[in-house]
């Protein structure tokens, strides 16, 4: 009987810096890949914003395939991907109060702040381009229309955003809020790495044994117990009591004047998330208000493209980052 031989480690082709950046009373981790120097107007700062439950250092694997695809002729890239408020190493609340809830408005005037961080170089560079995926997704698609003039290129990974809702379901909401105001909440906590990396690899099925392992030690930390518990604010657990305005997303999305790239894989399934609360033809109609709209569908590939498809992927983003601009 011969036993296996199991996959060598992950090894980053392109290794990242980790910093910590004040962005609006809160220390912000930031992992970036190279630096200012690398800014041009061909080639602005590349920002990668990551989803709900996810960390900066989830883009590493589609990092490593830009700088693979830049080895063939193209210039590196200044590459920033900061953990949202909350998540991985960035604070959840200013030092000295409590997380109840998280603000969707907060993570835009977070993204505001940081594309104007000196402590990334930021402040004077050119438009930028930005990718989102999932919760990230919404918010750069917000961002891009709110700040139009910041954006060059945009990417959005996923980003479906919410069923449409109702003012008639605001006091059940409300009600539910603060039910569980009153409530601790928890997450998960684990004996080991493995334990994580075999979360991840339960959580997505299509994840490579060594990406769950390079990301396991990203996405988790030792607690107190001795035990790793996930680097995620409990409180993104409640149910946020701000009821989503399709309305206004709308209008925010048809002001966006930057090319816009949307992916999504062939194999996700929306309807486990909300059932047919957000049916296809809704969704299409939403996309169909954005001016300067591309699409790809990558195969075989589910929600976590970055992780599925980082080859593919990187190859549509630095495609649609190097396109010529059209006047429309």
């Amino acid at each position: 009987m011969s036993l296996s031989t199991p996959p060598a480690p992950y090894t980053p082709r392109r290794a990242a810096r980790s910093l910590f950046v004040p962005i609006r009373g809160l220390r912000y981790h930031v992992m970036v890949w190279g630096d200012p120097s690398m800014v041009t107007p061909e080639t602005p700062p590349l920002v990668l914003v990551h989803g709900w439950m996810d960390v900066g250092a989830s883009f590493q694997f589609v990092v490593d395939a830009l700088d693979a695809l830049g080895a063939a002729g193209g210039p590196p890239r200044y590459v920033i991907a900061p953990d949202w408020r909350g998540f991985g190493l960035s604070d959840s609340a200013p030092a000295g109060s409590a997380t109840d809830t998280f603000w969707f408005q907060d993570y835009l005037g977070d993204l505001d702040a940081l594309l104007s961080s000196p402590g990334l170089g930021l402040q004077s560079a050119p438009p930028i381009d930005l990718v989102g995926h999932s919760m990230g997704g919404n918010v750069v698609m917000m961002y891009a229309g709110i700040r139009p003039e910041r954006i060059r290129r945009l990417v959005n990974l996923e980003g479906f955003g919410l069923p449409q809702s109702t003012p008639e379901q605001a006091p059940r909401r409300y009600a539910q809020w603060l039910d569980q105001l009153r409530e601790p909440v928890e997450l998960r906590d684990y004996g080991s790495q493995d334990a994580v990396a075999g979360r991840l690899r339960k959580n997505n099925p299509r994840l490579r044994p060594d990406f769950a392992d390079w990301l396991a030690p990203h996405w988790s930390k030792r607690n107190d117990a001795g035990r790793w518990a996930i680097l995620g604010d409990p409180a993104h657990k409640r149910v946020n009591p701000a009821l989503y305005r399709k309305e206004e997303v709308l209008a925010c999305w048809t002001r966006i004047t930057a090319p816009v790239l949307w992916v999504e894989g062939d194999e996700t399934d929306v309807t486990k998330w909300w059932g047919d609360r957000f049916p296809r033809s809704d969704f299409e109609a939403r996309l169909a208000v954005v001016p300067r709209l591309v699409r790809h569908l990558l195969s075989p590939c589910g929600h976590m493209l970055h992780h599925d498809q980082p080859d593919a992927l990187a190859a549509l983003i630095a495609g649609h980052c190097t396109a010529p601009q059209r006047n429309t």
